[in-house]
Parts: C-alpha cells; sequence; structure tokens
C-alpha cells in the first residue's frame, strides 16, 4: 500500500520524478531470490493526482520498482480495486501488462476473464493455477464491462473445477478476507479455507487484516494456509500493523515411472518484514526484521528499536500459539 505520506516521500525533488529503489533496497535480495515471487498491489495505478487512504492511486514508479525488487506476479482482487473506478481498474491492468507483469483478480471484460481465469503461472518446471477474489470493494460497484473476482462461493467452486481441469501442479487461492487489526482468523476465513480445500486447493494465502495471523502448513493432507500475511508496506505504525511476514514454500516435484508427475510441498517457512521510517519526515525503508532486529547503525532511533522488539515479541507470542509446522527462516548470513 501506498498511503499520502509514502508517495510525499519518495518523491525526489533533484530527479524530478518518484523514487521507490531506497525503499525496497534491503529487501530486494529476500524478494528476487526466489523462482517465483507473488504480491497482493492494494493500490491502483490510475494516475495522478496520487492519493493515499482512502481513495489510493500511486505513481508508476512503484510498479516498475516492484518489477525491480522480485515480484512476477501481482493479484489485484481487494478492496481498494475500485478506487478510481473503471479508469483506474483499466489504467492499472494496462500499466501491469506494459510492465510484463503477470496479474490476476481484476479483468478489463468478461472475454479477458474467460481467456485468462484461472491464471496458469510456470516457473522452473512448475505449473500453477492461481485464483484471487475478495469480500467486495469498499461498497462500490464494479462498471460493466469490467470484472472484479468476489468471494462467491457457487463460482469460486466453478473456478476451481476449471483450475483442476487445466491438470496444473498445484492450485494456489488469494483471498482478500477478514476483519481489520484481529490477530485471530475469524470463522469465515477457516470455513472458506476449508471450502477451498475441500475443492481442490493447495494453497490458501489471505490478505486484508493488516496484522498478521496464523499460518498452518497441514502435512498430513499436504496443504497451507495463511490467514494474513500483516503489512508488508503501508504507514501504519501502530502495534501489530507494523510488521509483516513473507511466506516461503518449497515445493518438490517427482516424475513417476510412467510419465506422470507429483508434486508436494517440501517446506513452509516465514521471514519477517518491518516498515521503518527513518524519523518524522524521514524516508521509508522495509528492511528484513533479522537482519536489523539488533541494528543500531542505521536504525539509531532507541524509540525505533524498542518498538521493532515489541512487534517481534508480539510476532513470536502470536506464531508460537497459533502456526503448525512453520520455522522461522533466517537470511543472515
Amino acid at each position: 500500500m501506498q498511503h499520502q505520506v509514502q508517495i510525499e516521500t519518495a518523491y525526489n525533488a533533484q530527479l524530478g520524478r518518484y523514487d521507490y529503489q531506497p525503499c525496497f533496497k534491503f529487501i530486494k535480495p529476500v524478494l528476487s531470490a526466489p523462482d517465483l515471487t507473488i504480491g497482493n498491489l492494494e493500490v491502483t495505478l490510475a494516475g495522478p493526482p496520487f492519493t493515499g487512504y482512502p481513495i489510493f492511486s500511486s505513481p508508476d514508479e512503484l510498479l516498475s520498482t516492484l518489477k525491480d525488487s522480485g515480484f512476477d506476479v501481482l493479484v489485484t482482487a481487494n478492496n481498494h480495486a475500485l478506487d478510481r473506478g473503471r479508469k483506474g481498474l483499466e489504467r492499472t491492468i494496462d500499466r501491469l501488462d506494459s510492465a510484463n507483469i503477470i496479474h490476476t483478480g481484476t479483468f478489463k471484460d468478461t472475454l479477458d476473464w474467460l481467456n485468462n481465469y484461472p491464471l496458469i503461472v510456470e516457473a522452473k518446471g512448475f505449473r500453477i493455477s492461481l485464483l484471487n477474489y475478495t469480500y467486495g470493494a469498499n461498497g462500490l460497484k464494479v462498471r460493466p464491462p469490467n470484472k472484479l473476482n468476489l468471494i462467491d462461493t457457487v463460482q469460486v467452486k466453478r473456478d476451481l473445477q476449471k483450475a483442476k481441469d487445466q491438470h496444473t501442479d498445484l492450485i494456489l487461492v488469494f483471498m482478500h478476507w477478514g476483519n481489520q487489526y484481529e490477530n485471530s482468523a475469524n470463522r469465515e476465513q477457516r470455513q472458506l479455507a476449508e471450502f477451498c480445500f475441500r475443492n481442490g486447493a493447495r494453497i490458501v494465502i489471505g490478505s486484508h487484516p493488516h496484522v498478521l495471523q496464523s499460518i498452518e502448513w497441514r502435512k498430513d493432507k499436504d496443504q497451507v494456509v495463511a490467514y494474513s500475511l500483516g503489512n508488508f508496506v503501508a504507514n501504519q505504525p501502530e502495534r501489530y500493523r507494523g510488521i509483516g511476514a513473507m511466506l516461503h514454500i518449497d515445493l518438490e516435484k517427482s516424475t513417476n515411472d510412467d510419465g506422470t508427475s507429483s508434486v508436494k510441498v517440501n517446506d513452509v517457512a516465514y521471514s519477517l518484514s518491518w516498515v521503518y521510517r527513518t524519523q518524522p519526515d524521514g524516508n521509508f525503508f522495509i528492511l528484513p526484521v533479522d537482519q536489523f532486529e539488533h541494528d543500531s547503525e542505521f536504525v539509531t532511533n532507541p524509540a525505533s528499536r524498542e518498538r521493532l522488539k515489541l512487534l517481534v515479541d508480539d510476532t513470536k507470542k502470536l506464531f508460537e500459539r497459533e502456526n503448525k509446522h512453520v520455522r522461522k527462516k533466517s537470511f543472515v548470513k
């Protein structure tokens, strides 16, 4: 996300343009390391005027930095997808296409949706069916011929059957769901996750609460669910909201004697990211927590270090209580 102060801070007067490279420079090695990196784009790229909450429209430079930082796929079905109406939805799609970033969740028309959904993503010999839905769009209605994927279990079931008919290696569903700022998944989230699993999904990843919720690797069923990964980048420094988790899933593919193949989840881990602002009017940086948790050279403000310690302690308590079979991944050499 890009709140107003983030947009203003990203403007470089010397260059005469917006520059997000500093914000992403420390997290770039983490994002670019995997064979496939997927994120939730919770803003529109509708052009100026650039605005934050509640009607988001971010500079195009954000998108180029996301690509440069390692994002391969972005999902766009969330409650801010219609913030700038039809123009915003369509321009966002155009910008994603021009940047050669694969995307799904919003569509210009029904034909686009029919031809390209569920999205098939290919990487390193794996083929994944990717689906994406949102609970709504802050009361805004999509204008024909545009299409926004809404959570409708009848339609989701049809889409999951279509995904099974694609005969890919795995079905992955991104859900924009849940209650904001609640650290526990609600009943609807849990029911929807089970619904997806019953109908063929292997991985379900959630967003929208803006705080961390539990991650489960169900080894006996070879299923993974992350109910909420918190905030990756946003101007929400409040307790619980200033930290996010990146989910690292390792897949293993085996080929049988008859030529068929099977894919299993080989490992599930998380690593934490923290949105750090150098000073009240300073730059924003996304920092890998394991590399900066005890840093005093870059994170010079003692109050910021204390705030980070509190966020890490909160996360440790939450994940020790609710996570299942998910380890912490470190990038410290």
